[in-house]
């Protein structure tokens, strides 16, 4: 399955599991592609667009506003930093964006932050880069995931995903995540698609 096929399989699923839905809250939204791909299935949300490049938000901005009667807000920051308030979203999507957190501390304090904001019966859909609890699983993930890149731009540019992951990322296993959406609060945790270092799952509150 490619990116684009689990972006629409959780539009689709998160559709499905908050039918009602009124907002949405696209952390890390980059362009606005999982809200625009939402949007296809819930049409009428209003949406709050979060991310650290000011540029990236205008243009997330723009193209969700053209999508959607909703109102669109923006919030440009650190999701570990920004207030989101209490039950304000029926909708979180995290995509590509949750690995950069750090301490164990921080994923806990982040988590419980999604749960605290979404309304009972919200949902929360993340899809992002996962490392793995067995050393020897992990090991062979990731030498798959270095040919993969090899294979795509060449072996230097597997160095360089490889050098930048050390040093600017730090992904959590995806049943460490799992586990930590249910001691947040979330009643429902499910696991929608993983292959090899990237996986997609999420929660009902």
């Amino acid at each position: 399955m490619d990116s684009a096929m689990v972006l629409d399989l959780i539009a689709q699923i998160a559709a499905k599991a908050s039918p009602q839905a009124k907002s949405i809250l696209d952390v890390g939204c980059g362009a606005g592609n999982y809200t625009l791909k939402v949007l296809e299935y819930l049409p009428d949300l209003n949406s709050t667009l979060i991310d650290l490049s000011a540029p990236m938000l205008e243009r997330a901005q723009a193209r969700v506003s053209a999508a959607t009667p909703g109102k669109v807000a923006t919030l440009q920051g650190d999701i570990r930093e920004l207030e989101l308030g209490a039950g304000q979203y029926d909708l979180i999507v995290a995509a590509a964006v949750l690995h950069h957190l750090r301490e164990d501390k921080e994923w806990e304090s982040v988590f419980c932050k999604f749960y605290q904001s979404l309304r009972p019966g919200g949902s929360i859909w993340i899809s992002d880069l996962v490392s793995h609890a067995v050393p020897v699983v992990q090991d062979v993930m990731w030498r798959r995931y270095g040919d993969y890149l090899a294979a795509f731009k060449g072996d230097a540019y597997r160095d360089h995903v490889y050098a930048y992951v050390e040093r600017e990322d730090t992904p959590k296993p995806v049943l460490f995540q799992c586990d930590l959406l249910r001691r947040a609060g979330f009643r429902d945790v499910e696991i929608l698609h993983k292959n090899a270092v990237f996986a997609a799952f999420g929660a009902i509150k």
